[in-house]
């Protein structure tokens, strides 16, 4: 076999037509090894002997794509030192594009025996892990653009890459759970009747199974235990995995594109699946432990700020280009329009405290690619101080984890919350204005993938995790839900009306609010977890969406829902069928598709009206220029009188009028002209009884209702009845009305 020197960079496996360049860094490492992997489990060693700044490299002409490979590194095994190479580990390359295969956590993976984590373990762990891959780079992107919505005008729209699509019942089955399932006419059109422009991807990175979950028949179905910062998932491709989830990815871009939804990527860069001291040596441990990861006083142990087991070592250079060359090749080669940063507070430490101007937010303001995309925070860690909404750079919007609490202390009923619900639907000026940013900083959100979910959160007081195996104590215990009357499923017609109008409520609330509005997939139709507010273990029914059925046609469900999954049956984790009945909850059945319907109806409302999603804060006062003597916002108390500081500070207050002045927006359009659009009023009445609010005078003479939340599909704009000034209306316990009045 011919072997050349080849380059230093870039790093990992690079085909260019005629052969593979290889590179990778290791400064611990004293010899390292390609491994060239072949079907049948033999291998051929090839030393890589040039090395430049750490980096050890060769070029070996003919090696084509498809070519499965690993590192052999030799070097001191000291844990006490912070060093852990061990040759007999194949190792994956840190920069691989792509994972094959899977690991059978047999004990030739970990460095130590078990029962003796002091001893060292000389098993070879090549027939028991994953295999990189050297993928084909080149792909026919056709003039595919990539859609640049502006904060203003999105929609995100959280979703699981097998959850969304695993039941829907238009797919083919060769097609659920993949990446190609995303391309499909079917989610498309979901997507865009209504009215997402982003798709916000939870982690499809290539990541592992937890040996703990694995043992138990769980697995890690959120995908946070990435293991490959630059290769899709593997198991998420339908083609293939030796590069073909590549071409897949990328073909899914391309389609989501052209219908002119972005694609945003919920990225892991705060820790990898190796854990703790008595994690597997599978990649970064094996080639420069101390390079990759906070060590402790102790350099046995890490430093774990994400309770994973460990944390990457920020100050690091190597992991900081690491990071910043993931962030530009999926932008520039896999052509994502942003991202998502799980635990972003981490990757913001660089000695212990949380510095926003961390040199990785600093690579961040500089670099020309991955600073002109969406970058999205979200703002905590487990670390001491590691909850920092409000605090990150300009640059950064941020997931609002304080509108989400005071959205949902509202609608429960808890007292002295309207002052704080004021803030939160306006922007949360107090946690972005002073720093110079926009309302458009706030992702608002009522629900994502870690908690309850919407219907969930309308139907549980406590959580239901006992499948997840760990005795109901994981997962959050405060969850700022109520069951309405009932936990659980229940008949009660009452307290299923209740939970279908708190559900509009949520969903009205976020899209009237200003900021960037975020539905978790499924909740539009009601989706449940049977309670269950963790599942990060259940790749099932459990957790999977439940699609409603369609006029004429069956619903996805196919056997065994949630509440069956709940209890051990329905589908597995592959998609397999397993006996026994629908598991629909009682309160289900007739509603999810008015909710969505609602939803549709509301998300269309904010795109055609910039009253809604404004690109600068109120002001509380008229706009210079125009000749609208009324104010930009104004607040009324339910009699229509204006509010006081008594009244805001009432205990007992669950209930506001909102005037928004559509004729006093005070930003410019994209060519300087005026923006103008209809007012609105918006009514809340949180309350446990039925309440009259008076219209407000000079305010408008003539409205019309065009969202009414007591009703099961709310009211069609153009359909709702009229009302003048000084009209009131009687608005029913935990409801809110929308009127409108045109420009």
């Amino acid at each position: 076999m011919q072997v050349w020197p080849g380059q230093a960079y870039p790093l990992g496996a690079t085909y260019d037509g005629a052969g593979t360049n290889f590179a990778v860094f290791s400064e611990a490492a004293r010899r390292i090894e390609l491994c060239l992997l072949h079907d049948d489990g033999s291998e051929t060693a090839v030393e890589l002997r040039e090395s430049d700044a750490f980096v050890r490299h060769a070029y070996l002409p003919g090696i084509m794509p498809g070519q499965r490979y690993g590192f052999r590194v030799h070097g001191p095994y000291d844990p006490g030192r912070g060093h852990r190479c061990n040759s007999a580990k194949l190792l994956l390359d840190p920069y691989a594009k792509a994972m094959s295969g899977s690991i059978d956590w047999n004990e030739a993976v970990y460095g130590y025996h078990f029962g003796k984590p002091h001893e060292r373990n000389d098993l070879d762990s090549a027939p028991h892990t994953m295999a990189s891959v050297v993928i084909n780079p080149y792909f026919d992107w056709g003039d595919d653009r990539p859609p640049r919505t502006d904060y203003h005008r999105t929609v995100l729209y959280e979703a699981h890459v097998k959850g969304l699509t695993m039941l829907h019942p238009a797919l083919p089955e060769e097609l659920r759970g993949t990446y190609a399932a995303l391309a499909h006419p079917a989610i498309i059109e979901h997507l865009t009747e209504l009215g997402v422009t982003a798709l916000e991807l939870m982690p499809v990175h290539q990541f592992v199974h937890d040996h703990r979950l694995v043992d138990v028949g769980l697995a890690n179905y959120w995908g946070y235990n990435t293991i490959g910062f630059f290769a899709p998932h593997n198991a998420y491709a339908s083609w293939g995995d030796r590069g073909q989830q590549v071409l897949e990815f990328k073909s899914a871009v391309r389609a989501l594109h052209q219908a002119g939804i972005e694609v945003i990527l919920d990225v892991v860069y705060n820790h990898t699946a190796e854990g703790n001291h008595l994690g597997p040596t599978l990649s970064f441990r094996g080639l420069d432990n101390a390079s990759y990861y906070r060590l402790t006083e102790d350099p046995t142990y890490y430093m774990d700020t994400t309770g994973t087991g460990n944390s990457l070592l920020m100050r690091s250079p190597h992991v900081l280009q690491l990071i910043m060359d993931s962030l530009r090749y999926w932008v520039t080669e896999m052509r994502v329009d942003g991202f998502r940063f799980d635990l972003a507070a981490t990757l913001a430490r660089q000695f212990h405290e949380v510095d926003r101007l961390s040199s990785f937010f600093d690579l961040v303001q500089q670099d020309p690619v991955v600073s002109q995309v969406k970058l999205i925070a979200e703002p905590w860690d487990v670390g001491e101080g590691g909850y920092q909404v409000g605090n990150f750079p300009p640059l950064w919007t941020e997931w609002n984890g304080m509108y989400r609490d005071t959205v949902r202390d509202l609608w429960r009923g808890e007292p002295r919350t309207l002052a704080e619900f004021a803030s939160r639907i306006t922007g949360s000026s107090d946690l972005y204005q002073d720093d110079g940013r926009r309302p458009l900083a706030s992702v608002n959100f009522v629900t994502c993938h870690d908690g309850f979910t919407l219907r969930d959160l309308v139907s549980y007081d406590r959580k239901h995790n006992e499948a997840n195996g760990e005795g109901n104590r994981d997962g959050e215990s405060h969850n700022r839900s109520w069951n309405c009357g009932a936990e659980g499923p229940t008949d009660d017609p009452g307290v299923l009306a209740l939970r279908s109008r708190q559900q509009r409520n949520f969903i009205a609330t976020l899209m009237l609010s200003q900021g960037v509005p975020m539905l978790s997939h499924g909740d539009e139709f009601g989706r449940t977890q049977a309670g269950n507010n963790n599942a990060y273990c259940q790749d099932n029914a459990l957790a999977w969406v439940h699609w409603p059925a369609r006029d004429g046609g069956e619903s996805g469900d196919g056997d065994g829902g949630p509440e069956e999954a709940a209890r051990g049956r329905g589908r597995d984790g592959r998609g397999g069928r397993r006996g026994g009945p629908r598991g629909r909850g009682a309160e289900e059945e007739g509603t999810d598709r008015e909710l969505l319907e609602f939803t549709r109806s509301m998300v269309w409302l904010r795109r055609d009206h910039p009253v809604f999603r404004r690109r600068r804060f109120f002001h509380g006062r008229p706009v210079e220029g125009t000749h609208d003597e009324l104010s930009d916002i104004a607040w009324f108390t339910p009699d229509g009188e204006e509010m006081t500081q008594r009244d805001w500070q009432a205990a007992h207050a669950k209930s506001l009028t909102v005037f928004l002045n559509g004729s006093a927006i005070s930003e410019p359009g994209p060519r300087g002209e005026r923006i103008r659009d209809d007012s609105f009023l918006l009514l809340f009445n949180a309350g446990d009884s039925a309440l009259d609010f008076t219209v407000p005078v000079n305010h408008g003479r003539q409205w019309q209702v065009v969202v009414d939340t007591a009703l099961p599909r709310g009211v069609e704009p153009g359909t709702g009845r009229k009302v003048k000034a000084g009209d009131r209306l009687t608005l029913v316990d935990r409801s809110l009305t929308v009127l409108q009045r045109p420009a």
